[in-house]
């Protein structure tokens, strides 16, 4: 989403990165810079306004011009505002304090409720999976209330989602009375130990005075522990006016932004806190189930100054890898009898990661370098249909693949001889270099050096 405000930031910080010594000029053109890299982002001009002043009324200080390291003490003021202005100090979803980014759920022998606000074609369903599922791998154990009776098919959606993710649903066919569907749904939870009652409501293509009665009737009936409006992030400054008001008339908690991983310039999410006060608590990252992450105002910002995201990177590493099965496959390497199987293993964990892209942004120095069609994944996916066209025996030893083997393995991936072939050179070459790797430092882990590999090899 930051890629270009990523670009242009970074180009702006050149200016008093660095230096020596930084005069009142230099901080003004990088300043101007920044202020057009963020209007070009479609911030809110106000919100531009407050940051821009903030930081030139720091930045000007004596403390900066005469610090020991001025350029360093520039980019730690804009990295502190950006922060600032995205939501918070703590991180997101730690319930640290100062951290208004949290849910604010009870304890587990009392049921909590979220009730999920929105308008159609907001995603708000599905992020009502999506949060079902984050909660239920937090140790929770959640219930979904299809409560949205307005749009046809939004109760037999929420159905299937909730079987995709393994969470109960609770509906009442032909029942036209939300609040009854509520306390229905509240009972079943008492009766089944539920702790957390995810309410998915009624929305509309706009804002309207019957969608906001029933949400008032619902929000007083249940009086939820979080109120969470989901927008979608391709609407740019209209998802922040649609906060405002739903906030106005209803009452926020927070936000969800979908569609974070899209191409849009990222002024929605820059834009909320300082508009409305409330904090933006998730972001949709992609289609899956697993694509909903909590928002961590902190490592936003250091992706957006190209920092990277590396606490980000290792989360999503250790949700797929096992640590037992990691310290085995670095034994392996160490002795060279990293097989075949290992790497189909690698590059499956390596996709539930997410998509390479949003990996490679999590490093510092990347962000915004490599574009999404600079990612050859006709290659990864040939790779992946290589190795699964194989026997058991053949990924346990590769030697034994001679010319008729790679013929049939060839037929069966849908590709040819001679890519079997190159697949295997590369694979004597990663198990010499990964020896080397695990020689050179023990402390490196293996699923860290194969998703280097893996992803090079990505690129055309």
């Amino acid at each position: 989403m930051f890629d270009k405000l990523t670009q242009k930031i970074s180009d702006a910080l050149r200016v008093v990165s660095g230096k020596a010594t930084i005069s009142e000029k230099n901080i003004d053109d990088a300043v101007e810079a920044i202020k057009m890299a963020l209007l070009e982002a479609d911030v809110n001009l106000r919100v531009v306004r407050r940051f821009i002043n903030s930081t030139v009324e720091e930045a000007k200080g004596e403390r900066v011009l005469r610090s020991v390291d001025p350029g360093q003490q520039f980019i730690k003021i804009v990295h502190d505002k950006l922060v600032s202005f995205l939501g918070g100090n703590g991180a997101a979803g730690t319930g640290a304090k100062g951290d208004d980014t949290a849910l604010n759920l009870r304890g587990p022998d009392l049921v909590s409720s979220v009730l999920m606000l929105g308008l159609q074609g907001s995603g708000k369903t599905t992020s009502a999976a999506k949060l079902a599922l984050r909660l239920k791998k937090g140790g929770r154990k959640p219930l979904l209330a299809a409560c949205d009776l307005v749009r046809p098919g939004a109760v037999e959606q929420l159905s299937i989602l909730g079987a995709q993710v393994g969470v109960p649903v609770y509906k009442e066919e032909g029942s036209g009375d939300v609040v009854k569907v509520y306390r229905g749904a509240l009972d079943w939870a008492r009766k089944n130990l539920i702790d957390t009652l995810i309410i998915d409501t009624a929305g509309r293509l706009q804002i309207d005075e019957a969608m906001m009665a029933e949400l008032a009737r619902l929000k007083e009936a249940a009086k939820p522990d979080e109120l969470l409006l989901v927008a979608d992030s391709m609407t740019g400054q209209a998802a922040v006016d649609i906060a405002k008001t739903f906030d106005e008339k209803i009452g926020l908690t927070g936000v969800v932004l979908t569609k974070f991983d899209s191409d849009t310039r990222g002024g929605a999410a820059l834009s909320l806190k300082t508009i409305t006060g409330k904090a933006l608590k998730f972001v949709g990252t992609g289609e899956k189930p697993e694509d909903f992450e909590p928002f961590h105002p902190e490592r936003v910002a250091g992706r957006i100054l190209g920092m990277g995201d590396v606490v980000s990177l290792v989360e999503k590493a250790q949700e797929v890898i096992d640590q037992k099965e990691a310290l085995e496959l670095q034994k392996r390497m160490e002795k060279e009898s990293f097989t075949l199987e290992d790497w189909l293993t690698q590059l499956r964990s390596v996709k539930k990661m997410g998509s390479l892209k949003s990996m490679l942004d999590m490093i510092p120095g990347m962000a915004g370098k490599v574009n999404e069609e600079d990612i050859d994944k006709a290659e990864l996916k040939s790779q992946e249909a290589i190795l699964s066209s194989m026997t058991r025996k053949e990924r346990a030893n590769h030697l034994i693949i001679g010319p008729s083997r790679r013929s049939r393995i060839a037929r069966g991936s849908g590709s040819s001889v001679a890519e079997v072939a190159r697949l295997l050179k590369n694979f004597e070459k990663m198990r010499t270099m990964m020896k080397k790797m695990s020689k050179m430092g023990k402390n490196q882990t293996p699923p860290r050096a194969a998703l280097n590999s893996s992803a090079h090899r990505g690129f055309r």
